[in-house]
């Protein structure tokens, strides 16, 4: 028994060292960068450090209570009314 475990674990051992890295290896995450800069509008933005000049306090107020009550259920009733009478 002893006999084969040795040469088993050194040809485990030899079989994972030489291992390449396969092509999908080698391109993995890629489609995820390519979509994220993409999607980036001024990419040399991120080196520009001065404040950014923007909505005063009372607006940006104003539109962050528009954005909660955006998520607040609507007190209408969606749907339609049927009145069935009898003639």
């Amino acid at each position: 028994m002893k006999i084969l475990l040795i040469p088993m674990t050194l040809l485990f051992l030899v079989s994972c060292a030489g291992e390449k890295m396969s092509r999908l290896e080698l391109d993995y995450g890629t489609s995820y960068n390519l979509a994220k800069e993409g999607q980036t509008l001024d990419p040399e933005a991120a080196m520009d450090l001065e404040p950014v000049e923007g909505l005063d306090a009372e607006a940006g107020q104003a539109v962050l209570n528009n954005y909660h009550k955006s998520f607040e259920p609507s007190r209408q009733k969606s749907g339609y009314q049927f009145q069935m009478t009898r003639q």
